[in-house]
This record gives structure tokens, sequence and C-alpha cells, in this order.
């Protein structure tokens, strides 16, 4: 293996460096200001505003190592960044913040570029290896307003798509009541995540709605036509995106037969196998779908967080298994091609805050460090797929 220390520990901090010339990047949209809606502080995680300072930055000093682009805008207008680094074949895309109330891939994402683009042996062979394309923040609207949907209304997709005239809004608009501690009544939005589509060249179709979670989504969000446009163009560029890593949080659970709080769970699985009985729907996708590899994945996750020892590091769970999301990222992506990974970290902000957030990033960046490392010196195909197996499950009540 190039590492024999874990780099994602030894992330130094960058020097403020505003006297460097920056890049100029699109225009910033006026800063719209929402009312926060719970009582717990989330000030030590990256609001909007930090997140450009600091790529901006690490862009800077990196000295063309890291390359940092607008892949597009928000419902709202803010503009949605990719940062790129290394030049290897072997490529992975990495997103969080598709919900917005889902916060430690942010930071973790900013640490580990901090790292990946360092001067350092290890960093410099791992560049030579693999390309690692970071989405972070790609629902900065739901960010900022600190909740898990954008704020995109069904009468502004019909504008945009006047073939939806008459055609009943998707199942996944929130239009009423109260969601996570947040009034979607009076702010009503769309979970980003159950807007793709297997079909990267889907036009929306009024028969396809309001759909159903077990069908797939409809590219209507700017935030999705985002995500997919990055995917499409690094298909393009080399042949197949071979990662996807999508970060996300979950509700607070524990590690299946004993009493630990679950620090993070993870998942290999988001749609039934295109060569099985339970996924003829999806035989067209047969061909590039390849579970072991996404399984093999997870587990270069799960042993890096296993190596730390008796510690909350090792707290690591399955997620639900036996899922059929095509409207997800990952099920899309995973039905064209690409291994997938999520990670679904303890609590949300209006559950737990900030609290034990220096822990949730660290598990967060040393779970993606396991799997660079694995796929840029290859180690992956060593693993056995059958042992994700033996990963425990997540249980909703402790053991005792």
């Amino acid at each position: 293996m190039f590492l024999k220390r874990r780099w994602a520990s030894t992330v130094g901090v960058l020097s403020l460096c505003t006297a460097l010339a920056m890049p100029v990047y699109a225009a910033e949209p006026v800063t719209k200001t929402t009312e926060h809606h719970h009582d717990n502080s989330i000030s030590g995680f990256i609001d909007y505003q930090e997140l450009q300072k600091s790529l901006k930055q690490i862009a800077a000093s990196s000295k063309g190592v890291v390359q940092l682009d607008v892949a597009g805008q928000s419902h709202e207008g803010r503009d949605i960044y990719t940062a790129r680094v290394g030049t290897g074949d072997k490529v992975l895309l990495v997103q969080s913040e598709i919900h917005g109330n889902e916060k430690t891939g942010t930071v973790a994402i900013l640490n580990l570029l901090k790292t990946l683009s360092n001067n350092s042996k290890q960093s410099q062979q791992i560049r030579e290896e693999v390309t690692v394309v970071f989405m972070p923040m790609m629902n900065p609207d739901a960010s900022e307003a600190d909740k898990r949907r954008n704020s995109l209304t069904w009468s502004e997709v019909v504008e945009s798509y006047p073939q939806l005239a008459g055609a009943k809004p998707s199942w996944n608009y929130l239009d009423r009541g109260i969601s996570q501690s947040y009034d979607y009544g009076a702010n009503p939005g769309f979970d980003v995540n159950r807007d793709f589509n297997p079909n990267l060249d889907y036009v929306p179709k009024a028969q396809d709605f309001p759909g159903a979670s077990n069908q797939p989504g409809w590219f209507i969000n700017p935030e999705s036509q985002t995500s997919r446009d990055v995917y499409k163009s690094l298909q393009d560029e080399f042949g197949n995106v071979d990662v996807f890593v999508d970060l996300h949080h979950q509700g607070l659970y524990y590690v299946d037969g004993t009493a630990d709080p679950v620090t993070l769970s993870l998942s290999a699985q988001f749609v039934p196998d295109p060569s099985t009985p339970e996924g003829a729907k999806y035989a067209e996708f047969a061909d590039g779908y390849n579970y072991d590899f996404s399984r093999q994945l997870n587990l270069l996750a799960y042993n890096e967080l296993q190596s730390y020892g008796n510690s909350k590091f090792t707290n690591i769970s399955l997620y639900e298994q036996g899922l059929d999301l095509p409207g997800t990222a990952l099920g899309t992506y995973a039905l064209n091609g690409s291994g997938t990974v999520l990670f679904e970290v303890r609590g949300q902000t209006q559950s737990l805050g900030q609290k034990e957030k220096g822990q949730l990033v660290k598990s967060v960046e040393r779970g993606l460090s396991g799997i660079i490392e694995g796929v840029a010196d290859g180690s992956v195909e060593q693993l056995d797929p059958e042992a994700y197996e033996d990963i425990p499950l997540t249980a909703y009540r402790p053991a005792f």
C-alpha cells in the first residue's frame, strides 16, 4: 500500500493567504437570510460563504494541483462547485450536503482537499493514480437554511417544463406541515436526492408523475441536474466514473446486538441487481452494474475505521439493505456502472447540532481516506466482497 500512516488524520491548517491572487468565478447571488428553526448550535459547521472562501484559498495555495470550477447554480442562484485533484485514470466522485441539515461531509471534504493537494510523497503518489472530484455542499440553498429540502416550488417546475401542466406534483415535494423542525408549509421544496434517473438523458414526462420511491426521478431540480452533468462529463472524459460516494446523515441508532451508538453506517446496495429476477426492470443496465466492487469499496472504509481499535470509530454498521431506490444519486450512478458507497453519519442538525462534530467529521475523513487509498494502490481488488455481509446491521434500539 502507498500509505503507511493514516494521512487523513494529519491534516494541516492552511494559512490565510488573502493576498494571493484568486481566479475569477461566476457572480455570487444576493444572500437570502433564513430564520434559524431549532435550538441546536451549528456555528461550528461551514456555511456557504466560508465554503467559497476555503475552496478558493485551497485552490490558490495548491498552485494548480486543485482545479476549482463552478459546475452549475442552485435554485436560488448560488454557485455549485467542483474541486478536482489528481491526474490518474481511476475516477472518484464524492458529493456532500444534498440534504442541507447533513453537514459533516463538507468539512471532511475540505480537510481531505488540503491533504491530497500537499507536497508529501504519499499525496503525490495518490494523485498519480486517481482523479478525485469533490462536490461539497451541492445543495447550498438547503444548507444555508439548515433544512433537508431546497426551495423550488411545483409551480416553478411547471414554468420550466410546460408539459407537466396538470400533472400531480412529484411524491418527493413537500408543501405542508413540519418536517425535521422545518415548516415546509411556509416554504415548500423538493428532496433533491429523489430526483435522479438511471437514464441520464431523461426528459420529464407528465405520465411519470407523481412517481414513487421505487421509481426513477426526473432531473427537474437544478442541483440534481448539476450532479448529473458533472457525472456525464466525467463519463465523456474517462469512459466511466469508477467510484461514487455520497455523504449523508441519519437518525440516532445502535450497532445491532450491542448498546453502542452508531457513529457511521455504510452501504453498497440501493437497487436490486439487474441480473436477478428482483432487478429485472433494470436489465438494460446489467452489463455495467458491479455490486461486488461496491461491496469491496465499503469494506475499504469499514476496515480503515476498524483499524482504530477500541473506540467509537469502530461503531460502524450496515445501513438498511434490500432497497429499491433508483431515484437516488447512488441508485442511478450504480446502474450506470459506478461502484457506490453511502456514508450515513450519526444525527442531523435538528437532533444533534454540532455535538460530536469533531469525531464525526474525522470518521468521514478516515473512511474516505481508506477508499481513496485502496483504489489508488489497487488493494481494493484483494478484498473478499462477501466480507461485506459480516458488517453488523443497524438497530433502532440498544441491546441489553
